[in-house]
């Protein structure tokens, strides 16, 4: 019996965990929509020259410029690593970056409601004085930590070719092409462009799939900790009566707990009070509560991000400027007698109730499914690879600004000229249904079409699947059949490598779509892949 009722207590206390750490997540869950929908903005739309001339440095500007396009973006530490992971991706100088995320997750409104609410005026005061003091401490000692090759490293990391990537770039579903056509593409266009906000969308998804074991995780842990880890145990780590001593062991020790507690953004702030409650120091409290960037489900972002390297150091610049920033905050407050005296502060359980919170939280779950449903359909209009083949013609069409479109079954059809689209018009299945040959655009066939005659079959263009050059197959150097399928070479020496593959054992290779082309080509995939015959 005594066994039994030990069982069940666990069972609550892990129920209880679970509830407090999806209570956490509702309670950021806005913010992290928000944070990862304008990370695929910057991605999509932002070109990387435009970046790296306003945040391709450290400088004050740049720095200034940093602080205040995170100020005006999400407070969730989730959503602010993919963000800040963005702008050094599309060029921004890497320690620019970081003070991007800080400017997020310290000098936001939200935050500072929050501590407002469970810790009183003075720490939302202090978050707006210890924020910019751990700026200035990151540009300035930035440029020393982050050597360069450690910098170039972790951008190859993030910028390498979506065929050779494990992560994001295979995720988002948007080819190397497509993104330098976003590149070169307008501001004004992209935005009245829906294949474009196919693409943001797309790269957010990719974010939040990425990220997804280290988000629940983190949240997970996060609520067990505070179910079953009492506040009383927290508060052994840290020195009490000690005067200075105390000031400085407190200061050092409140990221550390940051660390193991796996909390961070917002719902470090009722841990912090409870902290506060316990007797800890003013500057322990708040070195704790910018202590949220290095808990450890964001140490293990970063490490994907950036690599381990550069990882340890972000890490260890961080502990070292939020300590300083803690120090420096109550010494300040000390001077100006602005230290609260209060202690007694408590802090609400977990549980639902219809706030600002609440509401926005529905709203964003709206853009959330839109998100996700424009990134699901994105080939429907026209994302990701931006080009589609004029089922008529053959031709390869721009999807940015193809001349004609039709809809067909529920998907959008681009052509390259209107007369184009009104052949399909008049027989959809001509071109689509089993059997579908494209006629081409060769002059004997405008003329034999002229004096009513049947066109002749153009071949459909195929792909080297060893060096992925486009092959007619009218003119292809080399053939070769494996089974039931067919298979084109630009040249000699593509088919003897095909050969070398042993032939039948390249063509299954083939069919899981992994080209033979060598690993040190640029070539693209072979998207077509081999024929049916």
């Amino acid at each position: 019996m005594t066994h039994f009722i030990s069982t069940i207590a666990i069972f609550s206390d892990v129920g209880r965990g679970l509830r407090e750490g999806f209570f956490m997540f509702w309670e950021t869950l806005w913010a992290l929509v928000l944070g990862f929908t304008l990370s695929g903005v910057v991605q999509a739309f932002i070109p990387k020259e435009k970046l790296q001339a306003k945040l391709g440095n450290h400088g004050p500007k740049a720095i200034l410029r940093a602080s205040g396009y995170g100020m005006a973006s999400s407070s969730c530490s989730y959503a602010a690593s993919a963000m800040s992971k963005s702008l050094f991706a599309k060029g921004a100088d890497f320690t620019s970056a970081m003070v991007f995320m800080i400017a997020s997750t310290n000098l936001v409104i939200e935050l500072g409601i929050v501590m407002l609410i469970l810790l009183g005026w003075q720490f939302m005061a202090a978050e707006f004085v210890g924020g910019p003091i751990m700026i200035i401490l990151l540009a300035l000692a930035g440029g020393f930590v982050f050597t360069t090759a450690l910098v170039q490293s972790a951008r190859q990391r993030l910028t390498k070719p979506a065929s050779e990537q494990h992560d994001h770039g295979a995720m988002s579903g948007v080819s190397v092409e497509r993104q330098e056509e976003l590149e070169r593409t307008s501001m004004g266009a992209k935005f009245r462009s829906k294949a474009a906000w196919a693409d943001a969308s797309s790269y957010a998804v990719a974010d939040v799939t990425m990220l997804r074991k280290e988000l629940v995780i983190g949240y997970t842990v996060a609520g067990l900790l505070a179910a079953l880890v009492s506040n009383r145990f927290w508060n052994t780590l840290f020195i009490h009566g000690h005067g200075v001593w105390t000031v400085f062991e407190n200061a050092l020790v409140g990221p550390l707990i940051a660390v193991v507690s796996w909390v961070c953004s917002i719902g470090n702030v009722p841990l912090a009070a409870a902290l506060w409650s316990g007797g800890i120091s003013f500057g322990g409290v708040i070195s704790f509560i910018f202590a949220d960037l290095i808990a450890m489900p964001l140490i293990l972002i970063y490490r994907k991000f950036y690599g381990t390297k550069l990882t340890v150091r972000v890490v260890g610049l961080f502990y070292v400027v939020m300590v300083i920033a803690g120090l420096l905050t109550q010494g300040i407050f000390n001077v100006f007698g602005g230290v609260p005296s209060r202690r007694a502060i408590g802090v609400a359980g977990a549980h639902f109730e219809w706030n600002y919170t609440s509401y926005l939280n529905f709203v964003f779950i709206a853009v959330a499914i839109a998100v996700w449903w424009l990134a699901r359909n994105r080939a429907k209009y026209g994302g990701g690879i931006g080009y589609a083949i004029d089922p008529v013609c053959s031709m390869q069409v721009r999807t940015d600004d193809a001349p004609a479109t039709a809809s067909h079954e529920g998907a959008i059809i681009y052509f390259c000229s209107d007369r184009c689209k009104e052949r399909f018009v008049a027989n959809p299945q001509r071109f689509v249904g089993a059997g579908a040959t494209p006629e081409g655009m060769d002059p004997l066939n405008s003329i034999a079409e002229g004096i009513g005659e049947k066109p002749s079959p153009r071949t459909i263009p195929e792909i080297d699947p060893i060096c992925g050059m486009t092959v007619d197959p009218a003119t292809a150097a080399a053939h070769r059949s494996v089974g039931d399928r067919d298979y084109w070479f630009c040249s000699t020496g593509c088919a003897a490598t095909f050969d070398d593959h042993g032939g039948q054992n390249g063509a299954t290779d083939l069919e899981h779509g992994d080209p033979l082309y060598p690993k040190d080509s640029n070539s693209p995939r072979n998207d077509f892949g081999p024929r049916m015959r």
